[in-house]
């Protein structure tokens, strides 16, 4: 059971302390230095190329900035877990065959040494959210990490924006907001404003946050998001919450209430802002860029007509910079084609298809809301944005609906003591070994 209880004055419960022979020991809480180790995978996987900074920061520093917040988590995470002690699941063990997979393929160098390194770093990632795993029990301490470290970057980007509008919607980004203080794209941005909407709307629903609190997250999100005009992180946030709401319809009136509010909403902004919407929509785009998805079909299609020996179909060309031909190839399953071969994509598939039936398997709850959401998010980012087969923001949100579907492991009671001249009940009694 997930609490104490007491009767005729015995406590009788979990052994959260491993007293009892064969149990396993339980953290008591999780650390507030985990979130500090959350923070520093959170700063690693900023990525260090995007839009020109109010003060040039060069490339070098902020990869040195950003591998050493890698080796801090890593190092971090080992202090907190020096026994070890680590939660082993699908989701994991899948991580750890897409690493062994990407050192194989990067053992050929034809992507250069930079191979080899991004391994390393990957290696160390894994290896943090092994140590980490010891706090997954299903609740919601990850999610509130991933909301405050997020909201955080996303301060910056509002920071930049007041101090140096100019700089934070270049004409080069065709006037959409970008990280003016730290180097971020539009997409990430994107990324970063639909998650923490998504996951705070969910924590109001299930009443575990105020309404005041959650509207200082969501409201400048909404208009940091706006402001990017990322389709891809729009539809991901609506149809992520429209499955998550829904699995929570037949057991939350609030859910019930907030679902039928929000397509009465839609109804009245899709006939009288219509037109709004759809230049939003668009960004300025003729109807053959917009099929192309902004050249993103011509990178595809060349990847794809690319000649390739069977090794390289099977196991890629080892880890790259998520590129082909010097161009981005901005598809999470050709980038891991590219990279990982078709083993990669298969793994990477496996991810996603075991998250999804784990939270579908589970009885309607908060925290398989916040996963529900979470893995399909990913899924339909999948499409335009690339990162689900290395060290990447969409691997922590995997990573955190991973923690959500995780079941603490049931610990051994402890045996209730004998008190002189009282007369234990048959409930508390020990079965005879005969």
């Amino acid at each position: 059971m997930g609490r104490d209880l007491t009767r005729d004055g015995l406590p009788v419960g979990p052994d959260t302390a491993g007293t009892q022979p064969g149990a396993e020991p339980r953290p008591a809480g999780t650390p507030k230095t985990v979130g500090m180790v959350w923070g520093s995978l959170v700063l690693n996987t900023l990525g260090s190329a995007g839009a020109n900074t109010i003060i040039p920061l060069p490339r070098s520093l902020i990869q040195m900035v950003t591998m050493g917040a890698l080796v801090a988590a890593f190092a971090l995470a080992l202090a907190l877990n020096l026994r070890l002690r680590i939660q082993a699941g699908a989701f994991l063990f899948l991580l750890t065959l897409l690493l062994v997979l990407s050192v194989i393929s990067s053992a050929h160098l034809e992507s250069g040494f930079g191979a080899l390194f991004r391994c390393g770093r990957l290696a160390l990632f894994v290896g943090t959210l092994w140590l980490l795993s010891r706090w997954w029990d299903g609740g919601l301490t990850f999610v509130r990490h991933h909301i405050r470290m997020y909201f955080a970057v996303l301060a910056s980007v509002a920071v930049g924006l007041v101090v140096s509008p100019g700089a934070a919607m270049p004409g080069l980004y065709g006037g959409r907001l970008v990280g003016a203080l730290w180097p971020l794209t539009p997409p990430q941005i994107g990324q970063y404003a639909a998650v923490i909407i998504g996951l705070t709307v969910l924590l109001v629903l299930g009443r575990r946050t105020d309404s005041a609190s959650a509207a200082v997250v969501i409201v400048p999100s909404l208009v940091l998001l706006a402001l990017t005009h990322t389709r891809t992180a729009t539809l991901g946030l609506l149809i992520g919450l429209a499955l998550a709401i829904g699995s929570l319809i037949l057991t939350s009136a609030a859910a019930r209430r907030f679902f039928t509010w929000t397509v009465l909403c839609a109804t009245v902004a899709a006939v009288g802002f219509s037109s709004a919407l759809q230049a939003w929509f668009l960004r300025g785009q003729n109807k053959e860029n917009f099929s192309n998805l902004t050249g993103r079909a011509k990178v595809w299609d060349a990847l794809l007509a690319a000649p390739r020996t069977t090794s390289e179909q099977l196991f890629g060309v080892g880890l790259g910079d998520k590129s082909f031909g010097g161009l981005p190839i901005d598809n999470s399953w050709l980038a891991v084609y590219n990279e990982q071969g078709l083993t990669g994509a298969a793994i990477v598939a496996a991810i996603i298809i075991v998250l999804a039936g784990v939270a579908l398997l589970r009885p309607p709850s908060l925290s398989r809301a916040c996963a529900i959401f979470l893995v399909s998010y990913c899924a339909i980012a999948s499409y335009t944005e690339a990162g689900l087969g290395d060290a990447s923001p969409y691997l922590l949100h995997l990573t955190v609906a991973a923690s959500l579907l995780a079941a603490p492991a049931a610990a051994t009671p402890l045996p209730t003591p004998e008190v002189p001249g009282r007369r234990i009940p048959r409930w508390a009694r020990r079965p005879e070994v005969t």
